[in-house]
């Protein structure tokens, strides 16, 4: 459903918005997951720790079970137990829930503010991401408040077999919002996940992160706009590809330009 809005005219090119979580929402890999990992591992009784360098080579496996059992097995020589694996991950998700319950992790600039713009405007909204329900719960109680309500549907890592940058989440989420596509842009920040978006037939804006800021911005070649965040007054954010914005808030008017791109 196309919507008329202050910011967003009668013949807007947007009818949803899709937000990817980690890196997108909130700068949760490094101070987040990766701690939570890391201190999983100290549990267990593991030598080594992730450090950012590392962990950001390992962000090229989607899925934090995927990530560690990938790590364990390249150290280690052979495929770690299943059960021990859903051990470190149990381990794994209580140190995030506490990082996240002890205000660790905060939205990124922009990001209430567009959601909430969005939802004003009547533009459905769903999340999809390839992390676990438990982990999207704890950061969306916590950041999101009573915005989450504007999402209508939470697609997560158990709802799919194939993970980021297979494009099946994004599938399941056209199939909720009943769309071939057209006028769905995805909001990410990795190049997986503008990976998984493309795949599957949609148009996608890139946030660059802390994670992806460093890469050539030619590997995002294949996204729609490419900004360094979203936004706010004080926070202004910088595009990289796409319609200028002047104040360096990226608004619905701003997302409506980038969809009548060629």
């Amino acid at each position: 459903m196309q919507v008329s809005s202050p910011e967003c005219s009668p013949g807007c090119a947007l009818s949803a918005l899709l937000w990817d979580v980690d890196g997108t929402l909130a700068e949760t890999e490094q101070g987040g997951h990766r701690l939570a990992f890391n201190r999983a591992m100290t549990d267990a009784g593991l030598s080594w720790q992730w450090d950012e360098t590392t962990y950001r080579q390992l962000l090229t496996v989607s899925g934090g079970r995927e990530r560690l059992a990938h790590d364990l097995e390249r150290r280690e020589g052979r495929p770690p137990e299943p059960s021990r694996l859903d051990d470190l991950v149990t381990r794994k998700q209580g140190h995030y829930h506490a990082l996240v319950e002890a205000g660790e992790l905060q939205l990124r600039p922009g990001v209430r503010r567009l959601m909430a713009a969005a939802a004003a405007a009547g533009l459905r909204q769903g999340i999809v991401t390839t992390s676990g329900r438990d982990s999207v719960q704890a950061l969306a109680e916590q950041l999101l408040g009573t915005l989450a309500g504007a999402l209508s549907f939470w697609i997560c890592g158990e709802d799919v077999q194939g993970k980021k940058p297979d494009p099946e989440a994004y599938r399941l989420a056209l199939a909720q919002l009943g769309s071939d596509g057209h006028g769905v842009l995805a909001i990410e920040d990795s190049l997986n996940g503008l990976g998984a978006a493309r795949a599957a037939g949609l148009r996608c804006l890139i946030t660059l992160g802390i994670d992806s800021a460093a890469l050539p911005i030619a590997r995002f070649a294949a996204a729609t706009g490419v900004v360094d965040g979203l936004g706010d007054p004080g926070r202004p954010a910088a595009v990289r590809r796409g319609p200028a914005c002047r104040q360096g808030l990226i608004t619905l008017s701003w997302l409506e330009q980038l969809m009548s791109m060629p």
